[in-house]
């Protein structure tokens, strides 16, 4: 088994709010795999006393624990008793009611001898490949699917959309958006390796459209995740025009973790 992490800041001065983790048990069987993405909050008050790297270390860190140690939860089951466990360990000093209370993407992999299982909640990416070379995209794609002018301001996406029927959810203090993620099983002979990425990562597909999923797995496997965010950090300085980041950040925080079974 080949697993390969990478991450960079979008900013130096700022931290890095995505989290990763891989796990393999003991037995040498199976193992889980661990991306979230934390929302950047706007300036201004968010609610909450602790920062987006302690919401995403948090959440992950119980995430993977779980998905390690817990075989007999489903992933979306383990998505909810970890999103609870985090609320209560700041419910005391926080409102986690408010919008833009500490929050995050999550992809979220797990396999044994027989099947992988998998979830996905809001617009990081996950993919397989199979044996052949073909890649399957397992995405959340309700952001893609909003109303025109859903996300064109902050406060109309707060208002609007942002964890709301109708819009998009994130993992923040309610566990019960654990039943609103992507999930599914499917058997592990079908599956080669497996792809998490962040945004950040996934813009030499998604904004760059530099080539498409199975083109991306393939710098994964031939050059590796750092070569992938590499390329997207130099498409970014190239693009002075800001003729593809018309909107977003010039740099975003972009993970990669690339797993092959």
């Amino acid at each position: 088994m080949r697993i390969e992490l990478a991450t960079v800041p979008g900013s130096p001065d700022r931290p890095n709010e995505d989290w990763a983790a891989t796990a393999l048990p003991a037995s040498g069987q199976g193992g889980t795999l661990i991306l979230l993405d934390g929302v950047t909050p706007p300036r201004g008050d968010d609610g909450c006393v602790h920062s987006v790297p302690w919401f995403t270390a948090r959440l992950g860190g119980a995430l993977v624990e779980l998905s390690g140690s817990r075989p007999d939860l489903t992933l979306q089951e383990i998505l909810a008793v970890s999103i609870r466990r985090t609320a209560d360990t700041h419910r005391p000093l926080c409102d986690l009611s408010h919008v833009r209370t500490p929050q995050a993407t999550v992809v979220m992999a797990r396999w044994d001898d027989r099947e992988v299982e998998y979830l996905v909640l809001s617009d990081s990416v996950l993919l397989f490949e199979a044996h052949d070379g073909s890649v399957r995209p397992l995405l959340d794609d309700r952001i893609d699917r909003l109303p025109p002018g859903s996300l064109s301001t902050e406060a109309i996406t707060d208002a609007r959309v942002r964890n709301k029927e109708g819009g998009f959810f994130t993992a923040a203090a309610d566990p019960s958006v654990a039943a609103r993620a992507v999930t599914g099983r499917t058997p592990l002979d079908r599956v080669r390796a497996i792809a998490a990425l962040t945004d950040g990562a996934a813009r030499w597909t998604q904004m760059f459209h530099e080539g498409d999923w199975a083109d991306c797995l393939g710098v994964l496997h031939e050059e590796g995740a750092q070569a992938l965010i590499d390329r997207v950090r130099a498409l970014e300085d190239a693009d002075t025009g800001r003729e593809r980041l018309r909107r977003g950040k010039t740099h975003d925080d972009a993970t990669a973790v690339y797993a092959v079974l």
